[in-house]
């Protein structure tokens, strides 16, 4: 957590109070109380106002690391075998931008996530605002029996994405909420679009798919994410998933058990040549 607020920074608060004069007055409030996130993430800073609005601001430091990560993401996808697939866009603005337009598109399809308000750019700052879930756990802090209960539900909610066109591309247990029951998505990142679903899109789901994998294994096990996976996709759609988990293992941010995996795949792909 220390090496991410390190590498995320901070705005000065010369900034922060722009930023929040700002939306008071888009929202027509004389007062407003804020309160900032201990988030788990590296690309903004994350604040709450009138335990109403989600904020991110967006820096150029959030930026340049976010220009940084998709350079070794892309390195990544190269080394499983395909072209990079990540894209990144140039400003703090674009990238708020792009996250709204994204979280409005899984919204369209059906997707829980929360509302997406606006995006803006205050003092070179990308600002996203978005509806505030006030009462929610992330997927790895629910119990066990929930994790395996709701583990279909991450791939459904995964296919229909992949249905639709779209890609997640940062698919994490920090990226997966669990409201009133529910799972909730957040935090898609910027994949490349290529025209008709070409190979780069189809990498992006594959990729996706062993984000998931390497997501749940570690909550209930390869056998049992797998079994939820299969739900959903088929075995070969799994083999192409399991190209990439070598690469989403040295993610710092994925700790799992990439052999037990890769072997679970590879023996429900066997049964169901066998006929089994």
């Amino acid at each position: 957590m220390e090496l991410r607020k390190l590498v995320r920074g901070q705005p000065e608060w010369s900034l922060i109070e722009s930023v929040v004069r700002e939306l008071a007055d888009r929202y027509d409030r004389e007062e407003v109380h804020v309160r900032f996130l201990d988030a788990d993430n590296w690309l903004s800073t994350p604040l709450v106002l009138d335990d109403e609005y989600f904020v991110k601001l967006v820096t150029e430091q959030n930026s340049l690391v976010h220009a940084l990560f998709t350079a070794t993401r892309n390195l990544g996808a190269f080394s499983s075998g395909t072209e990079g697939f990540f894209g990144h866009y140039g400003t703090p603005y674009q990238m708020a931008e792009h996250e709204l337009d994204a979280t409005e598109r899984l919204r369209d399809v059906g997707l829980n996530v929360p509302e997406p308000v606006e995006a803006l750019e205050v003092e070179g700052m990308g600002v996203l605002v978005m509806e505030y879930l006030p009462e929610f756990d992330v997927l790895d802090d629910v119990p066990e029996a929930q994790e395996r209960r709701l583990a279909p539900d991450v791939f459904a909610a995964l296919r229909t994405m992949h249905d639709h066109g779209l890609a997640h591309g940062d698919l994490r247990a920090e990226n997966v909420l669990v409201v009133d029951g529910e799972v909730y998505v957040i935090d898609a990142t910027n994949v490349r679009e290529d025209e008709d679903g070409g190979p780069s899109m189809a990498a992006a789901r594959s990729y996706d798919l062993a984000c998931a994998l390497a997501a749940l294994e570690p909550l209930i096990g390869a056998k049992a994410a797998v079994d939820a996976a299969l739900e959903h996709y088929d075995e070969t759609q799994l083999l192409e998933a399991r190209e990439f988990l070598d690469f989403v293992s040295v993610r710092p941010d994925h700790t799992f058990a990439a052999a037990e995996l890769k072997g679970e795949i590879e023996k429900r792909a066997d049964a169901a040549e066998r006929g089994d």
